[in-house]
């Protein structure tokens, strides 16, 4: 199912149709700062399945935790004082901070590591739908491997990937995903460039 809204000012009422299709179990994809991206609510096994599936990703593969804002974080990473300036700096924004985990996070999306990847998008779509479902997003780009650039359409997504409930079409996407920084190094690591500066962690 497609579902066009306004990205700027996303309808309400179209919110709470998405985040009834989580509930659900189901996986959608949907538009932020960056590139397209498939979520599904963090506490459904059955809906992370899917999201795996869709991707063929193996469970290896970390999803990141999109978080509505920075209160958030807190509850499912572990936040020390210098972490968190760093935070409230670049977010929301086009980062996804890789933290210790806490126990709120499920024994499903741990990695070996007993980290997890926050993001909080500097985008009213994905914040919002965060917020209504009362938890965050689990979330990973709407591209598959061997694709040299991501999906700018959210109707090539629909088609191309199996399993998705539904689409938020919030109008053409981006094409250079997030950047990834791994806070529990140290140094600091940036695990993948993308879209934010790098410039303080190299």
């Amino acid at each position: 199912m497609m579902l066009p809204l306004n990205a700027d000012h996303p309808e309400p009422r179209k919110i709470r149709r998405a985040v009834e299709v989580l509930l659900d179990g189901g996986v959608i994809t949907y538009p932020t700062d960056t590139v397209y991206a498939l979520g599904c609510d963090c506490l459904s096994r059955r809906a992370v399945e899917r999201l795996y599936q869709s991707k063929g990703m193996p469970r290896s593969q970390p999803l990141a935790f999109v978080c509505p804002d920075l209160s958030e974080i807190a509850r499912y990473a572990i936040v020390e004082k210098h972490h968190y300036r760093v935070l409230r700096h670049y977010l929301p924004g086009p980062y996804c901070f890789i933290l210790e985990a806490t126990r709120e996070v499920p024994k499903l999306l741990l990695t070996k590591q007993k980290t997890v990847g926050i993001r909080v998008p500097n985008h009213p779509v994905p914040q919002l739908l965060a917020r209504e479902l009362g938890r965050p997003l689990v979330s990973t780009t709407a591209h598959k491997a061997d694709q040299p650039t991501p999906y700018v359409d959210p109707r090539e997504i629909l088609d191309d990937f199996p399993n998705i409930a539904l689409a938020i079409d919030g109008g053409p996407g981006g094409t250079i995903g997030t950047t990834v920084v791994d806070l529990t190094k140290n140094p600091v690591e940036v695990v993948r460039e993308g879209a934010g500066p790098l410039d303080e962690f190299l």
